[in-house]
């Protein structure tokens, strides 16, 4: 067994810059992810000894807005691992630092990958064993998703999306800076979930008319590195809306400017739901899009299969019944 730990918490300060538009009731989603992926990765790298790189991103629940001020803490914690990959667990609560106490904001669950920085190869990571209950319910938590992603990675994996649209879609296009890049020289997983998030906001605020924030992502899968230079294009895309919210699909593409937008190969995938917001922060209803093609149709019943794939599969709640009583008693609910 690893004498390393397996836990890290790290905290942040809440800047107004880390608000993205005017009159926002808090940090930006993808914001909270960026530094949700900064701990993730110190934990990661921590207890592998090893280079890492982020694989998923899953199971995020937005509870309430972090405001400009706030002291931001994110606890990371790993789950369980595999030959070369390691589940974490994520909790993000914030505090006035003038009073000090903290309650949740955010949770998730991410999956890192530890890779030999020579050949690039995955390697294998210290077993982690569970010491206590709380970390065995956590363990099989982590390990009760496992079917579940892969149920929904071979959904995705049958959708195309290039056929003719009338979907709600936002497209924005840049290169890769030398500031978006981690330790290892690639574009941090943090940085393009901001991106991600960016995109995604700006489609479904144009759509709605309304100001929007993230409440749910099911999963975000990286599938190839990003490297200083490339050609970004993020292509948010409506796929669904119910009463109050609207389902979002994000593809990230990159490649050598000189290929063109012909030679861009997809690097993230992301699904992620919305809800518009009044002035005071409530749920607003959904303004309806109605799919007409024949691929905006697939795909909006490809995102209902998706909501039916969690259902069925139910996995075991990552925050215990205790902790959530906890967090409730401190916010007086």
């Amino acid at each position: 067994m690893s004498t390393r730990s397996p836990e890290v918490t790290l905290r942040f300060l809440a800047a107004p810059t880390d608000i993205i538009m005017a009159g926002a009731h808090g940090v930006g989603g993808g914001r909270v992810l960026e530094w949700i992926d900064k701990a993730a990765y110190a934990c990661a790298v921590g207890w592998s000894g090893a280079y890492c790189v982020t694989a998923y991103v899953g199971h995020i629940h937005f509870t309430r807005p972090i405001p400009s001020g706030h002291i931001v803490e994110v606890r990371s914690r790993i789950a369980m691992t595999g030959r070369s990959s390691m589940h974490i667990i994520n909790e993000v609560l914030s505090a006035d630092p003038r009073e000090g106490v903290f309650t949740r904001a955010c949770d998730c669950l991410v999956i890192f990958v530890a890779k030999d920085t020579v050949s690039g190869k995955p390697m294998q990571v210290p077993t982690f064993t569970p010491r206590n209950d709380e970390e065995q319910r956590v363990f099989e938590a982590a390990k009760s998703r496992i079917e579940l992603r892969k149920a929904i990675e071979a959904e995705m994996e049958k959708q195309t999306y290039n056929g003719p649209s009338d979907a709600p879609r936002m497209i924005t296009r840049f290169l890769a800076k030398p500031t978006d890049v981690n330790w290892g020289g690639k574009v941090h997983g943090g940085t393009a979930m901001e991106w991600i998030d960016e995109a995604a906001t700006a489609c479904t605020m144009e759509w709605s008319g309304e100001s929007t924030v993230a409440v749910y992502a099911g999963g975000i899968r990286f599938y190839r590195p990003i490297q200083i230079g490339d050609l970004i294009e993020v292509d948010a895309r409506m796929l669904r809306t119910d009463a109050r919210s609207m389902q979002v699909s994000v593809h990230v593409r990159s490649g050598l400017p000189a290929d063109g937008r012909t030679g861009l190969q997809t690097a993230i995938h992301a699904s992620i739901t919305y809800v518009g917001i009044d002035i005071d922060g409530n749920a607003l209803p959904a303004r309806q899009f109605v799919p007409r093609t024949e691929e905006d149709q697939r795909l909006s019943g490809h995102a209902a299969v998706l909501r039916e794939l969690r259902m069925e599969y139910r996995p075991l709640p990552l925050i215990s019944r205790k902790e959530k009583l906890i967090y409730e008693a401190e916010i007086g609910e």
